[in-house]
């Protein structure tokens, strides 16, 4: 008959080799510095956001988190580089809209699969986006916008920072529910469509906060209506544009972490630990609040949850306006 001290040896030797045992073995995870992919160039909103949040993260690891932007493709490069990546936790991806909910309807070819190669940690943020109109467009409301674009089918023109992004697909949901006409025009990312918006050479768009602000307080642009379904406490003044006649119309830009599949668990509890005391910090929530910022912590579950949702919501949308980015 076995001794009892025996069946307690053979019993952790089994826990130490299952699912239990990797997580023993993350105990004291990390060990070394994190690498977090941001799929975008250096400069824009998603670089500044995961610079400002990874000096906080590293603070809360113990480790240095070092930023490495991998652009290209509509984020697949960058999303692509973290699936194939180890799965130890020590390379973490900053994707957003298109990399987890938009891409596999936008693209006929995407050479990850969200389900399948990565494993979610927690939602980051998201970022209002705001209905802008150039002040030679002569409308200062939504019932404006539609007055006139419904009087001129096809002559307005709306600008986005590109095919799929948030601020284009905003557009296409807004065109669908008022059943409008209006012609996109295109940019290779929000620098070049700013550009044109501000001499009028594009009179419409929708645009994130932090983009928009400087524009606005100088009388640049003007503001129609916001794409969130509350007012935002930096604009009180200016109604959302489901309070206009659209109830329920919803548009964000939102990001989130996420690992490759397979890392372990104690690894994706610390990571998400320490993004959740990241937001909790007064300071740095009120420095992104002053960006037009929402801090969105969640569970991992949650945020497979909201990737689904969002996933359904806009390949209906990408389907029936028959949206391709080939």
């Amino acid at each position: 008959m076995p001794h009892r001290r025996d069946i307690l040896k053979t019993a952790l030797g089994l826990a130490m080799t299952g699912p239990l045992g990797s997580a023993w073995a993350q105990a004291d995870y990390p060990t070394r510095p994190v690498r977090l992919i941001v799929p975008y160039p250096a400069g824009g909103g998603t670089d500044a956001f995961a610079r400002m949040a990874g000096e906080r993260l590293a603070q809360h690891l113990g480790q240095a988190v070092i930023v490495d932007n991998k652009p290209g493709a509509g984020t697949m490069i960058g999303a692509d580089l973290v699936a194939k990546s180890p799965a130890d936790g020590y390379t973490v991806l900053l994707g957003d809209t298109g990399t987890y909910a938009v891409n596999r309807s936008l693209f006929q070819k995407v050479p990850y699969d969200v389900e399948r190669d990565f494993a979610p940690v927690s939602l980051t943020a998201r970022f209002a986006l705001l209905l802008v109109a150039h002040p030679s467009l002569e409308v200062t409301s939504v019932s404006d916008l539609l007055r006139v674009a419904k009087a001129r089918p096809g002559a307005v023109n709306y600008a986005s920072v590109g095919i799929g992004s948030p601020h284009h697909l905003a557009m296409e949901l807004f065109k669908r529910q008022a059943g409008l006409f209006m012609t996109h025009i295109a940019y290779r990312g929000g620098a070049p469509a700013v550009a044109d918006l501000l001499p009028g050479r594009v009179p419409l768009m929708f645009l994130d906060v932090v983009s928009a602000a400087q524009h606005l307080q100088a009388g640049k642009i003007k503001v129609l209506g916001m794409a969130s379904p509350t007012r935002l406490a930096q604009l009180p003044n200016v109604p959302t544009v489901a309070e206009q006649g659209f109830p329920g119309f919803e548009a964000w830009a939102w990001q989130g972490l996420a690992v490759p599949a397979g890392t372990p668990t104690a690894a994706i509890q610390r990571l998400n630990a320490a993004f959740g005391a990241v937001a909790a910090e007064p300071e740095f929530r009120s420095r992104m609040a002053e960006m037009g910022t929402e801090l969105i912590p969640s569970s991992p579950a949650a945020m497979a949850a909201y990737v689904k949702a969002e996933t359904d919501k806009w390949g209906h949308l990408i389907r029936a306006n028959k949206i391709s980015a080939e």
